[in-house]
């Protein structure tokens, strides 16, 4: 008798394990990519409520680079190629975007910071990656970011010799919208270029 409870127990307990397991397994996407956003791990930038409330003496070069998936016919670029800012500062920047196709595309940016150990000292305020966007045939926008690099990225010692990043965009499609559901898109906020 007491064999019996001592493996329904056990049975118990590893049901319990790959039941945890299982449960694990789906929440970890998730959790790394939290972790990522709150630590800027792996290149991965910060989102700001706020701007810092001092701006340094110390600069740094932001570059600015552009992709887009091979199956997507968009042209992306940034509309220059860098910008010098001191850290703390407030920074907009612009990216162009060209629907080459011709038909209606939904897409979705990709973003990280290079080096990736810069990741959690970059933070966005607002940025055109947050949404999707959503372009007709042959339309052309400008996409706003809105960035600074914090202030305390001086008080590193690992980051003392760093003084150049690049923040890098990859444009990706989108399959979210039914054809129904084309008809009544909300288009891109930000205004389009002629």
């Amino acid at each position: 008798m007491i064999g019996r409870g001592r493996r329904g127990a056990t049975a118990l307990a590893l049901t319990l394990v790959v039941v945890g397991m299982v449960g694990a397994s789906f929440a970890a996407v998730p959790l790394y990519d939290l972790f990522c956003r709150a630590t800027g791990y792996g290149g991965t930038t910060k989102v700001a409520t706020e701007v810092p409330e001092r701006v340094g003496e110390r600069e740094m070069t932001v570059r600015f680079n552009a992709d887009v998936n091979r199956d997507l016919p968009w042209r992306f670029r940034p509309t220059q190629g860098s910008v010098t800012v001191r850290v703390g500062e407030p920074t907009l920047a612009f990216y162009r975007v060209e629907n080459t196709s011709d038909r209606l595309i939904v897409g979705t940016a990709a973003y990280n910071v290079t080096p990736l150990t810069v990741g959690e000292y970059f933070s966005k305020i607002d940025c055109f990656c947050f949404t999707e966007q959503v372009l007709q045939p042959g339309e052309i926008a400008e996409l706003p970011v809105s960035f600074f690099v914090d202030p305390s990225i001086a008080d590193d010692p690992k980051m003392d010799r760093i003084s150049t990043l690049t923040l890098s965009y990859t444009f990706f499609e989108v399959d979210t919208l039914e054809p129904e559901q084309l008809s009544s898109v909300d288009y891109i906020d930000s205004p389009a270029v002629n």
